[in-house]
């Protein structure tokens, strides 16, 4: 016959910490309130899948790369009347996109809030269960350079599928070369109705023969990343510049 002793050992063997720390707490309450065998067990039961549950979540957002702070309820969508809210926060569900490996495209100039929607989506999808990598264009073509010099491309690429959504940040920003250029196009062709990607660039798609240095390669990426894709278009003033005029208004 076990003891006492013996259960948070057995709990710790079978990786149940959250069971391990209130086990005992727990037991007493069920004396207390005459709980029935089947009522502990899983009681005990629920409190070690939500704390699973919260430290996976906490894994994800941390994995994720997210900038801190940037959610749809700190968005200021009366800034941006063009943006539908409602659309925004569907694509957080992610029912409709993720699971088609479709695209979301968000276009808008400099300080209009394109990466604070696009995080605040990627937070949102975490939150529903998928997994996202937030990254700027230019440090992962960086990576990928740095794959393809050492021959490790085709496997960097896959490590990049375990994310149902990789969020390119800054797509306009990636300098104009061959190498470069030709990497993303890479990436935009391995992820194509397989996983999806978020994008946000300053650039329309009819200034892309800046970003791309073969205008063919630019009408090819164009047609992939638009063949199955939500579009957003931030038409608003700078919140930067706001901010900054409203602070010379107080001096």
């Amino acid at each position: 016959m076990r003891d006492g002793a013996t259960l948070p050992l057995l709990l710790k063997e079978l990786r149940l910490p959250t069971m391990g720390q209130l086990w005992k707490e727990l037991g007493e309450q069920a004396q207390n309130r005459g709980w029935s065998p089947e009522h502990y067990l899983s009681t005990l039961c629920d409190h070690e899948v939500a704390d699973r549950q919260r430290r996976k979540l906490s894994r994800r957002m941390q994995e994720s790369k997210l900038p801190r702070g940037k959610t749809l309820e700190s968005f200021e969508f009366e800034a941006v009347p063009d943006l539908n809210k409602t659309q925004v926060i569907g694509l957080g569900k992610g029912e409709m996109w993720i699971k088609e490996s479709m695209n979301v495209l968000i276009f808008g100039s400099s300080g209009v809030g394109k990466s604070h929607i696009a995080a605040a989506i990627g937070a949102e999808l975490i939150t529903n269960g998928y997994r996202v990598l937030f990254t700027r264009t230019t440090e992962l073509l960086q990576k990928l350079q740095a794959a393809k010099r050492s021959l490790n491309l085709p496997s960097t690429l896959e490590k990049l599928d375990k994310y149902d959504c990789l969020i390119l940040d800054d797509f306009g920003y990636v300098q104009k070369s061959e190498v470069e250029t030709s990497l993303l196009f890479e990436l935009i062709c391995e992820r194509y109705e397989r996983k999806s990607l978020m994008i946000t660039c300053n650039q329309p798609f009819q200034e892309w023969d800046q970003i791309f240095t073969d205008k063919r390669m630019a009408i090819a990426a164009v047609d992939r990343l638009v063949h199955h894709a939500n579009i957003l278009e931030l038409q608003a003033q700078s919140y930067r510049r706001k901010k900054a005029l409203k602070r010379q208004v107080n001096i």
